[in-house]
């Protein structure tokens, strides 16, 4: 576990919060220009505008991760994400180096959702049912440091949403799985169970709160793949109804989507993939293409921003950002780095030892995968 057990935020001073947007720009460029090569600050997609402007490097939580460790000289890691993404930064990176998260309120909604009680328990049922033995555990890149140790504790592997399907194979052809239980996002699951080949029929939800996840034995023997009972509190808002409505707009409309959306939301899509791989469909796309995308507000509206010439728009016509990712504000970015320029290091994201070693495991394994 982090050495930080409760994540409450230290409430800022006024000085930060009374701050106007101008004084605090400059304020963060100072600091960032004082700290020099001894400071990285990555931004994760999702980030708001005027965070992820002063980003070193952006991207989605893997790649800035592996961006931290690429930097070993890099003394202060600030990760303007979310709380696992801070965790998985510190895994890969070295001793000497320091991650900090601006804002301990900053976590995941759906990584709360699967704790290393609630899988551990499930474990247990699980032995007692059918037996773990050709059970293969995997977890989802959003999912806290504990949980991806017990995956590489007990031979599994941790995923991203662009090469779950390369990790199930792995599963299934090289560890001879006769199951697979994945957590903690249902629908990346579900949608990568069928991208390879396997019906709906063959997936069960595991419920972390029911007895024996909520399932009759026969359910769970029958079964291939366990869904953890997660999901995305953004992309689960999108709907088959907002793609209808999106083509009778515009008949020619591309619709794009995350695969933690659901299975008939990604059925009804053109296309479904990563963050990354969204990015790069729209970039690549020819000019005057309409794009109808399912993932979080503030890439869509960059997106629209950097690619004036085609039409990209959100399928959700509330837009509702990640209000996690959010709390990283620049009140919150200022306040840490003017900490590191007086030699203070304020929320320190340290996972111990021993968790470090399982879950590096896990990460490991998963990159020699694929």
């Amino acid at each position: 576990m982090s050495t930080i057990a409760l994540r409450l935020q230290t409430p800022l001073p006024e000085t930060y919060t009374a701050a106007l947007p101008a004084d605090l720009e400059e304020r963060i460029q100072e600091a960032k220009q004082s700290l020099g090569s001894n400071l990285v600050i990555l931004g994760h997609h999702y980030q708001r505008d005027d965070v992820i402007q002063w980003a070193d490097a952006r991207g989605d939580s893997f790649k800035l991760a592996r961006f931290a460790a690429d930097h070993p000289t890099a003394k202060y890691i600030v990760f303007c994400g979310v709380h696992f993404m801070a965790e998985s930064a510190d895994i890969l990176t070295g001793d000497n180096q320091h991650v900090m998260l601006p804002d301990l309120n900053a976590g995941c909604s759906m990584a709360d959702m699967a704790n290393e009680d609630q899988v551990l328990d499930a474990w247990d049922d699980l032995s007692a049912i059918c037996g773990t033995e050709h059970i293969v555990p995997i977890t989802y890149m959003n999912s806290s440091a504990a949980l991806k140790a017990f995956v590489g504790e007990h031979g599994g592997a941790v995923c991203t949403s662009s090469n779950a399907e390369a990790i199930l194979r792995w599963a299934f052809h090289t560890r001879k799985a006769e199951k697979v239980l994945f957590f903690p996002d249902q629908h990346l699951g579900r949608n990568t169970a069928v991208n390879l080949g396997f019906s709906t029929k063959d997936c069960v939800v595991w419920n972390p709160r029911a007895e024996n996840g909520g399932l009759e034995e026969r359910e769970i023997k029958e079964a291939t793949f366990l869904l953890w009972r997660g999901h995305c509190s953004i992309h689960q808002r999108f709907r088959v109804a907002q793609i209808e409505e999106a083509r009778q707009k515009n008949p020619d409309v591309h619709i794009i989507v995350h695969p933690e959306c659901a299975h008939e939301v990604v059925c009804a899509a053109d296309q479904a993939g990563s963050t990354e791989a969204i990015i790069k469909a729209i970039a690549t796309a020819p000019a005057g293409t309409s794009w109808g995308v399912g993932t979080e507000i503030h890439l869509v509206h960059r997106l629209a921003q950097e690619h004036p010439d085609k039409q990209v728009f959100s399928l959700d016509p509330v837009s509702c950002p990640c209000s996690t990712m959010a709390r990283i504000d620049p009140s919150h970015l200022a306040w840490t780095l003017e900490h590191l320029q007086a030699g203070q290091i304020v929320n320190e994201i340290r996972v111990d030892p021993d968790t470090t070693r399982w879950a590096r495991t896990a990460l490991e394994r998963m990159l020699a995968i694929t």
